[in-house]
């Protein structure tokens, strides 16, 4: 079994908490997503199932193993940086067998195992080449072939595409993901793109200031986040979120704020409660936003176009609302330009709401926080 288990694990470096109590199961050859920003925690995390960091407290085991106090060669994982990491006077084929001559390999197994990472990750033409002579992708790749050539029980990607440009890290990506299909083993990959997350996850923790936020398939993620800080985190352009407050009750409510007004759902009316004059962050993605004219079951919020980014197929437009900055995702056949009068219509079937204070989501909790 290549289950990696987090139980109650907390680190400290001094006073400052880097990871707070994290509970987190990764199960058996699964590609499991750590995203979050700067800080959180998530490379903390990650270098503890290494052994590159103590734990302060709390159990983590891989398998059945604890291995708290196991040392990282002991442990029958691989790890991939951010950094390449190459020896520049070797050859591609050296670099991916000096790891096992180490080990003390027969010569055989080395050869073959080299010959095999070399084939699934198209690097047969490269061998006698040095890593001088590579591209930037090709070297990542070596790298990524180093760590398979280990066979362990897992692997351990610390952000393997920062270093690359656009095109080279949806490459890449894909051929990491492919990597995972056919080798079956349990990764664990740090991020801070939550689109690498979305795409290559299939599921994704978001940390966030030491502490893990939820855990999910991407799509749970993206549907029902259960706090503003994943709502805002997951999903590209980011979620826009309006302070809005409660006026009415029952069937009349609405959601108003400077120049919009959303009827409330009917799903909100138990969380939101019967006190008009409540204060609740209305949150709604960029894409579900469209121009059109009002109608049942949406709500119409007229803006003024700002900005025009123009992306072939859409544009994003960012458009004032009252006094609150917007973002909206639509279709390039509406030719919107600058100082445009639009009226948005957005569903209310993907209208989110949150607690001001907590910052729980309303409808995943299903009444008011405390």
């Amino acid at each position: 079994m290549a289950t990696v288990t987090f139980e109650h694990v907390t680190k400290k470096y001094g006073d400052v908490i880097a990871v707070d109590d994290l509970d987190l199961e990764i199960r058996d050859g699964e590609f499991m997503v750590l995203v979050g920003p700067s800080g959180c925690g998530k490379t903390t995390s990650l270098r503890m199932i290494a052994g590159l960091e103590e734990i302060t407290e709390g159990t983590l085991r891989i398998g059945d193993r604890v291995v708290n106090d196991v040392a990282p060669k002991d442990r029958d994982i691989a790890m991939v940086f951010q950094s390449y990491a190459l020896y520049p006077h070797m050859t591609v084929r050296d670099n991916l067998a000096f790891g096992l001559k180490l080990r003390k390999v027969p010569k055989d197994q080395i050869e073959k195992r080299v010959n095999q990472a070399a084939a699934i990750l198209d690097l047969g033409a490269y061998l006698d080449r040095k890593p001088k002579e590579l591209s930037g992708g090709q070297r990542q790749r070596v790298a990524l072939g180093r760590a398979i050539v280990r066979e362990p029980a897992v692997f351990l990607m610390d952000e393997p595409l920062s270093n690359l440009d656009a095109k080279l890290r949806v490459q890449t990506r894909a051929e990491i993901a492919r990597l995972h299909q056919r080798l079956k083993t349990t990764v664990v990959y740090v991020t801070h793109d939550q689109v690498e997350a979305m795409t290559m996850g299939q599921r994704i923790a978001v940390m966030s200031q030491a502490k893990l936020q939820q855990v999910g398939v991407p799509q749970e993620l993206y549907d029902h986040p259960i706090n503003q800080f994943v709502a805002g985190f997951i999903g590209s352009p980011a979620m826009n979120f309006v302070e809005t407050t409660v006026t009415g009750s029952g069937e009349t409510a609405t959601l108003e704020a400077p120049g919009l007004s959303i009827p409330l759902p009917a799903r909100f009316r138990a969380s939101v409660g019967p006190t008009s004059g409540r204060r609740v962050i209305a949150g709604f993605r960029p894409e579900h936003l469209d121009i059109g004219e009002p109608g049942p079951n949406v709500a119409a919020l007229p803006a003024r176009a700002d900005v025009v980014e123009y992306l072939g197929n859409e544009e994003l437009l960012h458009v004032v609302i009252g006094g609150a900055d917007l973002v909206a995702v639509v279709s390039a056949a509406h030719r919107v330009r600058p100082g445009d009068q639009l009226t948005l219509v957005l569903p209310l079937e993907k209208l989110h709401l949150f607690d001001p204070e907590s910052g729980l989501s309303l409808a995943r909790n299903g009444a008011s926080p405390a």
